[in-house]
């Protein structure tokens, strides 16, 4: 019978925001929030923690979840998350998966319907493949500016003299969870494959977490969230 598992992503090292994935927030591990709404979905068959790292392992396991130890050519600062989860679903042992959502350890504030909402665009819709996790920007990206030999110019100085209602309406992936048909990611090696639909988070639902600042910031919002 075809299954349906979740893959959390989690390498040890981080660079900007060093061990971020397990760093506490009201007192427990960053990444116990998505294994908890990942579990209280009831949508996986099974849950799946990828990691390098011991102490990310050790506590993936205490939440009764299963853990995969990837390989250390995946466990570099440029390996990425479509690699990881390459590299799982093509083992033996998970080719009977059909679907599968890749859900970010640092996405705390993801809830149980997020997950089953967005699920839903995959299950009932058959010319879907793929559901992203989307937010809207803060400014509109055509109006960046970049600097060239200390002068700023206009990425796109098309939409310099447009009214800003009549900009393209653009999102952007928010770091929080990608669903997929299995077969289809195989092919396809990205998220960003043909069929893609998104699924827009409420604002208070996301919260980018990379640097000592994003971190203080989140844990603020935790208090109350949380």
């Amino acid at each position: 019978m075809p299954r349906q598992i979740a893959i959390i992503p989690a390498r040890g090292s981080s660079k900007r925001l060093p061990r971020k994935n397990i760093l506490p927030i009201n007192g427990q591990p960053m990444i116990s929030y998505p294994i908890r709404a990942a579990k209280e979905s009831g949508l996986f068959d099974e849950i799946i923690v990828s990691t390098e790292d011991e102490e990310i392992a050790k506590i993936a396991k205490s939440y009764d979840v299963t853990v995969s130890i990837r390989p250390d050519s995946l466990a570099q600062d440029r390996s990425t998350v479509n690699q990881v989860c390459d590299e799982l679903l093509s083992r033996d042992e998970y080719q009977d998966v059909e679907s599968f959502c890749c859900i970010y350890a640092t996405a705390i504030f993801l809830t149980v319907e997020d997950l089953v909402n967005a699920n839903k665009l995959l299950t009932i819709k058959p010319s879907v493949d793929y559901v992203m996790g989307v937010s809207e920007y803060n400014y509109h990206p055509v109006q960046a500016m970049i600097e060239i030999d200390g002068y700023l110019t206009s990425m796109w100085p098309k939409y310099n003299s447009m009214q800003s209602q009549f900009y393209p309406h653009l999102v952007a992936s928010n770091g929080t969870m990608y669903w997929a048909r299995k077969d289809k990611f195989l092919k396809d090696k990205t998220f960003y494959g043909e069929r893609l639909v998104s699924y827009k988070l409420l604002d208070s639902h996301t919260v980018d977490i990379d640097t000592i600042d994003d971190y203080e910031h989140a844990k603020k919002i935790a208090i109350e969230l949380l």
